[in-house]
């Protein structure tokens, strides 16, 4: 009969030869499956991952096990990861043979923290742009990620349960996929939009909107300088 150990020690070649095993038999089962895959020594490269990964490391009662979530994302452990609004659902393989399954769900951002959060942006449409490419000012970068006002989650906002038999808090699997939300979020940003339940698309609408009255009122007002119809249409990435 095999026993569960969640202290048994594995080494990193071991681990990644099973989960590609895993990987190979999960995808003739399910092609659609989304793997995380981590290339080079970093999880994250990009402004939203590393911060989505550095909130995650600012959590104290998460220390114990974070390290070795660390270990199992970067080994390839992670065989399935869906993000879906305020919810992430995955397949880990662990050092059993069966995979674990791991759901996440994160509570949705305060309403007036985000409009607050949009007040500083001075609703422009450009700076709404560039908060997906992770092109913003310093200053909104620690806005953005306040421990208290910021909009990244705080441990009673993250809810998670996985099907190993591990009794700790957060068991390694868990972190795990936490890691693979921060390496995801390097290729798609919108996707924490998504996580904290906020309609990106209409922000952005909103903004395009407001930009337009805005002009609209200046309309009357002598410039020296006239925008063309297609700069017009650039400026708004029609």
């Amino acid at each position: 009969m095999w026993y569960y150990n969640p202290n048994k020690k594995v080494s990193a070649a071991e681990s990644k030869a099973k989960a590609k095993k895993a990987l190979e038999k999960l995808s003739k089962e399910n092609p659609d499956i989304s793997p995380v895959i981590i290339e080079g020594k970093n999880i994250a490269t990009k402004w939203w991952g590393k911060s989505w990964n550095k909130n995650l490391e600012s959590y104290a009662d998460y220390i114990n096990r974070i390290s070795r979530g660390r270990t199992y994302v970067k080994s390839g452990s992670v065989l399935d990861l869906k993000i879906i609004e305020g919810k992430a659902e995955a397949i880990v393989q662990g050092s059993g043979s069966k995979p674990y399954k791991v759901t996440i769900t994160i509570d949705a951002l305060d309403k007036a923290k985000w409009e607050n959060i949009r007040t500083l942006c001075n609703k422009k449409i450009d700076t709404l742009e560039a908060l997906l490419a992770g092109s913003f000012p310093k200053e909104l970068e620690e806005i953005f990620s306040a421990s208290k006002n910021g909009l990244f989650p705080n441990p009673k906002e993250i809810h998670f349960s996985c099907s190993c038999p591990d009794s700790a808090w957060m068991c390694k699997h868990v972190a795990a996929v936490l890691y693979g939300i921060g390496n995801r979020l390097d290729s798609e940003p919108v996707l924490f939009f998504t996580l904290r339940n906020i309609d990106f698309q209409e922000l952005l609408k909103k903004s395009m909107e407001e930009k337009m009255q805005n002009m609209l009122k200046n309309a009357d007002r002598k410039s020296e300088r006239v925008i063309d119809d297609d700069e017009v249409f650039g400026l708004f990435g029609v």
